[in-house]
């Protein structure tokens, strides 16, 4: 298996220990991140997603563990039919609609790849607003990879948002791992996020410090984004534990 370093162009800094079995997925040690911001009280925060399948459903999980403020859940089908998922998830969860959930601080887009244009289409104007784009190129049942040419599928999605300050994170990690406790053994899962917006990465490195994960910045979305895109990437399905 290759070094993390090699891998990725990153410097291996404090990368140690071998490799060990966890839900199926790998788990390593991190470098250390400077990129979240160390804040004694969290920043009310309302955090919207447009799509609730599993990812958006493990996101959601901790943000309710995390007693983030408000949550806006929306679907393709109405906020009728989230009820049961909004009662499951309880805390400050709602339903509402995809212009409701494009209000929020942030956005989370989890759909499938195919559905995408639609998705983003339900919001007239992305001017200014940040947009985290949890998705990868493939999609089920055939798992055949989107041919997107020279482009990385968050910058895909940034031409379907024009405006949007877009972020690509949370993609490379299985729901059931999201969803569980990022506190591991004494430290902090990764997770990795990239984007071409300074700004909008502050915000997402504040709320993934705030949920427990330890967020490393990879870079802008055509060079960041292709080291945690599925499929391609060197960095999917990597559950790494910085200590």
């Amino acid at each position: 298996m290759a070094d993390l370093g090699e891998a990725t162009g990153l410097q291996p800094g404090s990368i140690y220990a071998a490799f060990v079995s966890k839900a199926g997925l790998s788990r390593q040690v991190a470098p250390a991140s400077t990129s979240a911001p160390q804040t004694k009280e969290p920043t009310p925060m309302h955090v919207g997603f447009i799509g609730a399948g599993a990812i958006s459903q493990a996101i959601a999980t901790r943000l309710v563990a995390s007693d983030v403020e408000k949550i806006t859940l929306s679907n393709s089908r109405g906020p009728a039919s989230l009820a049961g998922v909004v009662r499951r998830l309880g805390g400050s969860t709602e339903a509402g609609t995809a212009q409701q959930a494009a209000e929020a601080d942030l956005t989370i887009l989890s759909v499938p790849w195919s559905r995408v244009p639609a998705a983003l289409a339900q919001v007239p104007d992305w001017t200014g607003r940040i947009l985290i784009d949890t998705n990868n190129p493939i999609e089920a049942p055939t798992f055949v990879p989107v041919d997107l040419g020279s482009q990385t599928s968050s910058e895909a999605v940034a031409e379907l948002a024009p405006g949007a300050r877009v972020v690509k994170g949370l993609n490379h990690l299985a729901p059931p791992i999201i969803a569980a406790d990022p506190h591991d053994a004494g430290g902090r899962r990764v997770a990795f996020y990239s984007g071409d917006d300074q700004g909008a990465k502050r915000t997402f490195a504040a709320l993934l410090h705030r949920l427990g994960f330890e967020g490393i910045d990879l870079g802008p979305l055509a060079t960041g984004g292709a080291l945690h895109q599925f499929p391609g990437g060197p960095l999917p399905s990597r559950n790494l534990v910085q200590y």
